[in-house]
């Protein structure tokens, strides 16, 4: 895509030993953008003389307002994240990191910068609707009861977000992205974990729920295409889909794993004993059409034999699997 919107401006990833912020720096290194990203109790991937690294801790305001200065952009790509497990079992800490983060980092950027792209999460902000939601679908009714708290959060980061743009000289880009996946992802939301499983030879693989559940996956780099698309040509305050445009089913993405693995597509049960989160999440991306011009480039077939790929070689040559 054509990045000569940033020609000779500086941009702030934060997060850059994170799954989403690595992604970006690593797709901004080869551009002449001059790239600074933060780590925080997480070493570094990257070189020094090619990146500008800061430590940082992003809850406090004095090291926001350190990383955000000389700054023309900012990609806030850092914070905690949820998944069918924890989003139970952990209730406050991740709201509560994110909540702080994401103001602080907001309050220094309005300061500091021009531009800032924020994430807000399509899964856990929307209603619980069986249609593919659209951008105004937002407000017609809560989040889902599972997401409760985490949704709610993640609205919330937009009406700041919209504050935030009214007034101050911050233009607030909001992305709300659908389920992300490929590669520095060692998390444990569904795709990356069941490739870990399958390679580590379980069998069979048991899958959680009842492999009905529905879901649009987007491959990381179509995701960061759409976001820098959003940068360019968006409008502040004005939420955009980021997604797929198509769902998949657990059930579909476990069998494609287990061919891409060399395994039995049969070899696979469901447990719907164990916990998951909502039975469908269907996004019209056709805002990001007509308004960015994006279109999604990677089938998810490919994007996970792929990705499969990826996870071999990094068992082969030792490496942990967010190298």
């Amino acid at each position: 895509m054509d990045l000569t919107f940033l020609k000779s401006r500086k941009v702030l990833i934060t997060g850059g030993s994170g799954f989403i912020g690595r992604n970006f720096v690593e797709t901004l290194l080869n551009t002449g953008v001059h790239v600074r990203t933060t780590l925080h109790n997480q070493p570094s991937p990257f070189l020094p003389n090619v990146v500008d690294l800061v430590q940082a801790d992003l809850t406090m305001p004095e090291d926001c307002a350190r990383v955000c200065k000389g700054m023309d952009y900012v990609i806030h790509a850092a914070g905690s994240v949820a998944n069918a497990g924890n989003i139970r079992s952990n209730l406050l800490s991740p709201i509560v990191e994110n909540l702080v983060m994401s103001s602080r980092l907001l309050e220094a950027a309005s300061m500091h910068c021009e531009k800032i792209l924020i994430f807000s999460s399509s899964t856990a902000g929307y209603p619980p609707f069986d249609h593919p939601v659209q951008e105004e679908d937002m407000w017609k009714a809560p989040p889902a009861p599972v997401y409760f708290g985490y949704g709610w959060m993640r609205r919330y980061f937009e009406l700041l977000g919209d504050y935030v743009s009214r007034t101050s000289p911050l233009q607030v880009m909001i992305c709300r992205p659908t389920a992300i996946y490929g590669q520095h992802d060692n998390s444990d939301h569904v795709i990356p974990s069941l490739i870990r499983r399958v390679l580590s030879g379980e069998s069979p693989l048991v899958v959680w729920g009842s492999g009905n559940e529905q879901r649009d996956f987007l491959h990381i780099s179509d995701m960061i295409r759409g976001c820098l698309l959003l940068l360019s040509k968006g409008s502040a305050s004005d939420p955009v889909n980021i997604g797929y445009g198509k769902t998949a089913t657990i059930a579909d993405v476990a069998r494609i794993i287990m061919r891409a693995a060399g395994r039995s597509e049969t070899d696979v049960v469901f447990d719907d004993s164990k916990p998951t989160t909502i039975p469908v999440r269907a996004v019209d991306c056709s805002k990001a059409e007509e308004t960015l011009g994006f279109r999604p480039e990677i089938s998810l077939e490919e994007g996970l034999y792929d990705l499969v790929d990826w996870f071999k070689t990094c068992q082969e040559e030792g490496h942990t699997y967010n190298r």
